[in-house]
């Protein structure tokens, strides 16, 4: 019997080079060689798909189009086979990983003028079939090319520089991988572990794929079909799958583009946010294809941190990738993705909120903080995103949310300014003395509860050049009635009591004036700190325990309430009493304000109010 000759054939020095940075650098995850090696598979079969269409004599036409893995623990060994277009002896020499010849040296000398260890350019070489290496003794390829002339052929190495090619007998068309795993590495005969990771990465490849005689991939890849063959039943099923939950999605979005990338996308809106239920900060939710093979299952920068409630898949054939597939390549592209499909996704929104206010309304009351979150940090969409805001509104319903855009159209001749307040609930704000001059006067004031809100309001600073002011601050323009009117300017009697609460109060307050707005209450605390509203300082403080947040406050009192004309008679018959009174007057102030940091500081003080009253 005549032995078959055997070609040995030694790696060039930098061959050997790559091969190392392949199977010690490049890879974070060893598992990732299966997923290479599938997908390799996948192209093969795609290839002889394609020759069909064109040729008719191909070898083995009756082979199925799939990819067979199976497992040995005996033998420790994984083997992956496939029934494409195969190899020539050529391929095996030059081709095999694109790394033998030219490949390599091309990768070299690009990664030495950029002075880096490969992770932005190793990716052109197309390198993934020796990530083998990473857990094999010893890798062996038999192949057959789909030509009838074509020969059997067996490629051997043991990733150390070498590799042998001989003739072999009976092989189909196609190529057989087999991995002879190192015994730190055993873990990759075990099917049940070999079946997770490729339900983890290859669940969609197009052609069967199947692990010790059971297919693994009985999920179709619904986001690369056309989206009238798809019933609201397969949607359903496929957002479940993909977020193993059992909810229906909330709304979702489906799409294709060509430029300025070309992708595929399918977006979910969960029924619920589990933020707000308790359940922690969520994790990216939408999964990053190439042309059907799991890149990264939660990706951080694929979309805006805000909108990390979405689920879902982006499939893009564009996307560069490193040997590893674990990094985009091109961060360029990584940017026009997030920018095309986040832009997608709020004109959605704005579409949902016009066609179906109330449906967008259930919508806003549940992932409205993801909204409020983008408007303060993501400045390339916080115009359109302000476009989403809603707001409770002093004119409507509990209910009811209006937009800025609802505002501007309610907003009296005149008005250069947009109001809000902040408070813990709305029946506290609409009853407060802050609302009285906008109630005498119909002026729409928006309420905001979350402290986010006032964030928001804050950076947002003004809309369609309508600046954005708190309903409590000193600077309300249209409150101020003319300074100069005989009929507003303070007696001297007013401005003398104001002085001497002033004196009384002392570093407690910043001024104390006579007001032009209130209607009902005695008096009101104002926030006269043009930078900060009471609400941030708040905020300020529990973030930085040791930052100066000081209130700057502004107490104005009303010249026609009885008490404060019985607190100017009072004041010359027994100024200690008085004194108590305007105490507490501005400590009740705060308390309606909001501004009051510790009420008990009040109890003492109204006992002896009550002492006092009481003793006649």
């Amino acid at each position: 019997m005549t032995r078959e000759k055997t070609e040995k054939h030694e790696f060039q020095a930098e061959v050997r080079r790559l091969m190392d940075i392949v199977i010690n650098s490049l890879y974070t995850d060893k598992e990732i060689f299966i997923r290479e090696l599938v997908s390799n598979a996948s192209d093969a079969l795609e290839k002889l798909r394609y020759i069909q269409l064109t040729e008719k004599e191909i070898y083995d036409e009756a082979l199925p189009l799939e990819i067979e893995i199976s497992t040995s623990s005996e033998d420790n060994t994984i083997t992956f086979t496939d029934y494409g277009v195969g190899m020539s002896r050529k391929d095996l020499v030059e081709n095999l990983g694109t790394i033998a010849r030219s490949g390599s040296r091309s990768f070299l000398d690009a990664m030495e003028k950029s002075g880096t260890e490969g992770g932005d350019l190793i990716g052109q070489f197309g390198v993934g079939f020796y990530s083998s290496f990473m857990v094999a003794d010893s890798v062996e390829v038999a192949t057959r090319g789909y030509r009838r002339n074509s020969e059997h052929l067996i490629w051997r190495s043991g990733g150390d520089g070498v590799f042998e090619i001989t003739k072999g007998k009976g092989h189909r068309r196609g190529t057989k991988v087999v991995v002879s795993l190192r015994q730190d590495a055993r873990e990759y005969s075990d099917p049940e572990v070999i079946g997770d990771i490729l339900r983890k990465y290859s669940a969609f490849v197009p052609f069967p794929l199947k692990l010790n005689g059971e297919q693994i991939n009985t999920t179709e890849a619904v986001w690369l079909r056309n989206r009238s063959e798809i019933t609201d039943q397969e949607y359903g099923g496929f957002y479940r799958f993909q977020t193993n939950s059992f909810d229906e999605p909330r709304h979702r979005l489906h799409f294709s583009s060509e430029a300025p990338i070309d992708m595929n996308v399918l977006l979910f809106v969960p029924e619920d946010n589990m933020e707000r239920l308790g359940f922690g900060r969520m994790d990216p939710g939408v999964s990053l294809y190439s042309r059907r093979v799991l890149i990264d299952a939660s990706p951080k920068n694929l979309l805006p941190e805000w909108a990390r409630f979405l689920k879902g898949v982006v499939d893009s054939a564009d996307i560069p990738l490193n040997i590893s597939r674990e990094t985009m390549q091109d961060s360029s592209l990584v940017r026009k993705l997030n920018s095309a499909i986040t832009k997608r996704f709020i004109k959605f929104l704005e579409q949902n909120s016009a066609d179906d206010p109330k449906s967008y309304g259930d919508f806003y009351g549940r992932f409205g903080l993801f909204i409020k979150e983008g408007v303060a940090s993501d400045f390339e969409h916080k115009e359109q995103l302000r476009g989403l805001l809603r707001f409770s509104s002093s004119r409507k319903g509990e209910e009811e949310l209006v937009s800025f855009e609802d505002y501007l159209s309610g907003m009296r001749k005149g008005q250069e300014e947009i109001y809000y307040l902040f408070g813990s609930a709305r029946d506290t704000l609409s009853n407060g003395p802050h609302m009285e001059f906008f109630r005498s006067e119909d002026i729409e004031v928006l309420f905001i509860y979350e402290p986010i809100d006032e964030f928001v309001m804050s950076t947002l600073g003004e809309y369609k050049e309508k600046k954005i002011v708190s309903a409590d601050s000193v600077d309300v323009g249209v409150a101020d009635k003319d300074p100069e009117s005989s009929s507003e300017r303070p007696s001297e009697e007013e401005k003398s009591l104001c002085g001497w609460m002033k004196e009384v109060l002392g570093e407690r307050v910043g001024d104390v004036r006579m007001s032009r707005r209130l209607v009902e209450s005695p008096a009101a605390a104002f926030n006269s700190d043009s930078t900060m509203t009471q609400g941030m300082k708040r905020i300020m403080r529990n973030i930085s325990a040791g930052a100066d947040m000081r209130s700057v406050v502004r107490l104005e009192i009303n010249g026609d309430h009885a008490l404060i004309k019985n607190l100017a008679s009072m004041r010359e018959k027994d100024t200690e009493f008085a004194a108590i009174i305007v105490e507490q007057l501005f400590d009740n102030a705060l308390l309606a304000a909001g501004y009051m940091e510790n009420p008990g500081s009040m109890v003492g003080r109204i006992n002896k109010l009550l002492e006092r009253l009481s003793s006649g």
